[in-house]
């Protein structure tokens, strides 16, 4: 939201109060807070009639700074209220002898803000050497009324000369956000527009800092466009907090974030295998789901997940979470033949409630339904005819919505698809008194925490996960998140990479998307391109909207690549393991925008066609039906992991694919375990695990773990390279293992040791 008219006059109707000089700074135990009057004071009277900004600055963990920006202090705080967790650090508060002796300031961990108190208001924020990482200056800061009569809260803090900002949720325009107006605001625009169905009010900077709104209503970005050298944030109210968060690399930016705000759940081994889908408004009954499961195996296309879409129920009857009996007659028995075959199920589900299912007049009798404020029940036709919606504030609704899920988990259901979440009106009376601005967004977090919840509990942690589409700050606590409705072009392809991307930036750790786009029915080019992307992502589902998408309905190549892409993303699996348990214990999410491993590469700043899965594999999906791709590799010698050419990095290269194959290039300095299997995402991994050697560096040692993965135990393997000889050890491997290096091989056998010779 813009307030002035350039950098000098203000909008017709636009009135700012800026802080001046400072009339004050305290400590309040940990806490430093400033009393800044709007105006100059020179003598006594001049401090009547004059509004007092309240500036709160604390820290509720190393590294990471609050500001809390206040105008009137005596409002009601309604909630809801992102879950912030609060880690004891040694927070120094310094305060000059007097004002304008010298700053004041506020130290937390290795982050300094720093307070001027001699003359106009400036707020700086340090890193350890006493470089700015950003600040906020004279004219920055102001309280704004609006011709509305509406009450806003503006910061504005510097961008540096080069600096790069990236993240606040899911966003599919330009990676970068320079130059970007962008509210935060949940919306159901599919992916070729502003808009998104994960907002997170967190930017990322390349300088060594994030930036978090702690807002769940709208906040209003204006990032290098109200005032080019500046990151521009408000919001409605009287008081705005924002945080500061420091880390020497953009990883542990995320890392420190991700404490703050929740780190992503573990997810279980089978979520990482293929998911077909029913897709959305095809026709489809048991016969046709067994044919689609039978012709994938018949095929050697290994399906981990089977997923029932909207029309597993009655249509006008969502949500009842009653299967449609004229299409499935044996809901039960059909889910123990499928899980007979070796699948799990996931069924789509929505908060909505559908005037004519069954749970609408049980849901408003019972005050579970969100209400207007006369008390009528919050309906309209949208979607789904006299759709209401569940009040996820009201315990009891939650109780009663998560029952009726344990009905179907009961039957065999083994994860749900939590679509929507995103259409939550305004102008609505919350059962526990919510702001409904706040809820907006917030609604999101409250449906799929609900769902989540109810799966740790059925199912136990580490069994449980979602395929979500909205969400907003704290979501990746609640994973998988996928990318919602795109188009089935290569350019909706590329769009969604770049949302996923900067989801990833934005704190979470796994995403997904659908193969071949959502709406429509993809090229058989474009499906067959978009099949090693969405392989070679941390999640991976086949969905479309009005057509299937299983590979033999493209053509049989489409069948070959699907095959080939799956069984590789399987025997990839003790590397992927290893690779999500860091976005558990880290925060670092899976498929990584290259600045965020190459932070010092100014080549890879604004590029986002292009990430690394994980620390080591660098993955360029292609973008045409030509094969013609551009890729750009860091410096280093490259390995192409399906043909082992070796490349020069440190610079861009213009190669062409087949659809069997896409840049796909290991890192240098890697040791890349991999599995015997290619069935499935559920087996023995460190059983006849062969460890492959890249271009390790002389005086290389490191431990490579791998997980016991499916009815065995793991191992680790030290690897060393001495001079011309590379030694692999393992204290405790049980069976079969190899090494490899350059395409020459040796085997070994439980405990014990493997050399070979550069």
């Amino acid at each position: 939201m813009k307030f002035t008219d350039g950098y000098w006059q203000l909008l017709p109707g636009v009135e700012i109060m800026r802080p001046r000089d400072l009339d004050d700074v305290v400590r309040d135990g940990d806490d430093l807070v400033a009393y800044a009057p709007t105006a100059a004071i020179d003598k006594r009277g001049d401090t009547l009639n004059l509004p007092l900004v309240t500036v709160r600055l604390s820290s509720p963990m190393p590294d990471v700074i609050g500001v809390t920006v206040s105008h009137h202090l005596g409002g009601v705080d309604r909630g809801p209220r992102f879950a912030l967790a609060e880690v004891p650090g040694d927070v120094r508060v310094e305060l000059p002898e007097t004002l304008g002796a010298g700053p004041a300031t506020l130290r937390a961990g290795r982050l300094t803000a720093r307070l001027a108190t001699d003359g106009p208001w400036g707020l700086e924020f340090l890193d350890p050497s006493g470089r700015v990482l950003t600040s906020s200056m004279d004219r920055s800061l102001g309280i704004i009324t609006t011709p509305d009569g509406a009450t806003h809260v503006r910061e504005q803090l510097t961008l540096g000369v080069g600096e790069n900002l990236y993240g606040l949720g899911e966003r599919f325009g330009a990676f970068v956000k320079n130059g970007q107006s962008i509210d935060v605001w949940n919306e159901d625009g599919g992916t070729a527009s502003d808009q998104a169905y994960k907002n997170v009010p967190f930017y990322l900077s390349d300088a060594g800092y994030g930036v978090f709104v702690d807002h769940p209503e709208r906040v209003s970005y204006e990032i290098g466009t109200e005032v080019v050298s500046r990151a521009q944030f408000s919001v409605q109210g009287e008081s705005l907090r924002y945080y500061v968060v420091y880390g020497a690399t953009p990883k542990e930016v995320l890392s420190r974030y991700t404490q703050l705000t929740g780190r992503p759940a573990p997810v279980p081994a089978w979520s990482y295998g293929l998911w077909l889908s029913t897709s959305f408004t095809t026709s489809y009954d048991e016969q046709t789901v067994t044919s689609f499961v039978d012709g994938m195996a018949e095929r050697g296309i290994p399906l981990s997940v089977f997923h029932f879409d909207c029309f597993w129920m009655r249509q006008f009857h969502w949500s009842d979470f009653v299967w449609d009996p004229a299409m499935f007659p044996d809901p039960e028995g059909m889910l123990r033949r499928l899980a007979a075959k070796g699948l799990r199920i996931c069924v789509w589900i929505n908060p909505y409630i559908a005037q004519r299912s069954v749970l609408f007049e049980e849901g408003r009798k019972a005050g579970f339904l969100v209400t207007r404020p006369d008390g009528s029940v919050w309906q309209w036709d949208k979607w789904q005819a006299g759709m209401a919606l569940v009040d996820f504030t009201n315990p009891d609704a939650v109780a009663w919505y998560q029952d009726k899920l344990r009905t179907l988990l009961a039957m065999g259901v083994d994860c749900f698809k939590t679509d929507f979440g995103e259409r939550i009106p305004t102008d609505v009376v919350w059962h526990d008194g919510s702001d409904p601005q706040r809820m907006h967004n917030y609604y999101a977090q409250a449906y799929n925490e609900a769902v989540f919840d109810l799966l740790v509990a059925e199912r136990g942690e580490g069994e449980a996960v979602l395929f979500a589409r909205s969400a907003t700050a704290g979501g990746q606590r609640l994973p998988v998140h996928w990318g919602g409705d795109c188009e089935s072009t290569f350019v909706a392809m590329a769009e969604s990479l770049r949302g996923g991307l900067s989801l990833s930036l934005s704190g979470f750790g796994y995403w997904s998307h659908d193969i071949g786009g959502f709406e429509g029915t993809p090229d058989p080019a474009v499906f067959k391109r978009w099949l090693p992307f969405g392989l070679l992502s941390s999640h991976s589902r086949l969905h479309g909207s009005n057509s299937y998408r299983v590979p033999w309905a493209f053509d049989e190549e489409a069948v070959d690549v699907a095959r080939e892409f799956a069984r590789l993303k399987m025997t990839l699996m003790p590397y992927l393991l290893d690779v999500g348990r860091e976005a558990v214990d880290q925060g670092v999410p899976m498929m990584r925008a290259m600045m965020l491993e190459f932070p010092g590469d100014r080549a890879v700043a604004g590029l986002g066609t292009q990430y690394m899965l994980g620390g080591a594999l660098l993955v360029a999906p292609v973008f045409s039906a030509s094969g013609d791709v551009d890729v750009y590799l860091p410096d280093g010698t490259w390995t192409h992991l399906l043909t082992g050419a070796k490349v020069a990095g440190g610079r861009w290269r213009h190669e062409v694919h087949g659809y069997d194959s896409l840049p796909l290039y290991v890192r240098p300095g890697t040791v890349l375990a991999v599995g015997a299997s290619g069935d499935g995402p559920e087996y023995a991994l460190a059983e006849g695990v062969t460890l492959r050697l890249f271009e390790l560096p002389d005086g290389f040692d490191e431990v490579t773990h791998v997980a016991a993965g499916t009815g065995a135990t793991g191992a680790s393997f030290r690897v060393r390279r001495d001079g011309d000889r590379i030694s692999v050890t393992s204290p405790d491997a049980l069976g079969d293992w190899s090494i490899e290096l350059d395409g020459r091989t040796a085997a070994g056998h439980g405990e014990g040791t493997l050399e070979l010779d550069l």
